[in-house]
């Protein structure tokens, strides 16, 4: 579905990102991943997805930092040669009521979540636009649709994912350039095994599928929307989630 074509993917050493790696790498892409502090883990997927027999490489980059999504770019640019796909899936959570929130907590949540998406499209705008193809997948969130009690950080920051989205592929779909949204709902990853099972039970409960997604389940999707399978489908909002939305 992605032979030979070249995937960047932010925030890739763990749950969701490392899930679109490996399938992506199955599908024939190769793979340049970003991580913030996970060294070892970064090692271990760029040696997993390179023993499928694609190119894979890991880089140490803050995707809320400007300068440091264009530098990534210019790399993998010249590492692979393109860039076909991106993924902006960096994300991170400080959740608390309103009441309790502090001001860093916030602009904190903004930044990695939101101004990474905005820094990393940018960057790899100019080279999309020579090409006249590309397909960039953001990684909102069920809560960006439809908010949450002790996330207005995050839900704030998973919202302004969808609007800015939508305004890009707007702007660049006369180049062939396509940008969409997947809003994962309740996905199983290492973060939500730490949770207590009654209250992940709960959860289950409450979806119509009746289970949790899997990082594989949202990878998939991405699939799609990275493959000439979607060719005619831009702006558009996937929910992955199981039914919650429903």
């Amino acid at each position: 579905m992605l032979q030979d074509k070249v995937a960047i993917i932010t925030g890739a050493s763990r749950g969701i990102g490392k899930g679109i790696a490996e399938v992506f790498a199955k599908n024939g892409a190769n793979v340049a991943f970003t991580y913030s502090s996970s060294v070892d883990a970064a090692k271990a997927l760029e040696k997993e997805l390179s023993d499928i027999g694609i190119k894979a490489k890991g880089y140490q980059s803050n995707a809320a930092s400007f300068t440091e999504a264009q530098e990534l770019v210019d790399q993998v640019l010249e590492d692979f040669g393109a860039i076909d796909i991106l993924i902006n899936n960096a994300g991170i959570t400080k959740d608390n009521l309103l009441m309790r929130m502090g001001e860093e907590d916030f602009d904190k949540v903004i930044e990695v979540n939101l101004k990474s998406v905005f820094n990393m499209t940018k960057a790899v705008q100019r080279t999309m636009l020579k090409q006249r193809k590309g397909s960039i997948i953001n990684m909102s969130s069920v809560v960006g649709v439809k908010g949450n009690a002790g996330q207005t950080n995050y839900a704030a920051s998973k919202a302004g994912i969808i609007g800015f989205s939508k305004s890009v592929a707007l702007e660049l779909g006369s180049r062939n350039i396509r940008c969409n949204v997947i809003a994962p709902g309740f996905i199983e990853t290492e973060m939500t095994a730490k949770l207590d099972e009654e209250t992940v039970k709960g959860w289950r409960a409450a979806i119509p599928l009746k289970r949790g997604g899997t990082p594989e389940d949202i990878a998939n999707a991405c699939v799609f929307l990275a493959s000439d399978m979607s060719a005619y489908v831009t702006g558009q909002t996937l929910n992955v989630d199981g039914g919650m939305l429903t």
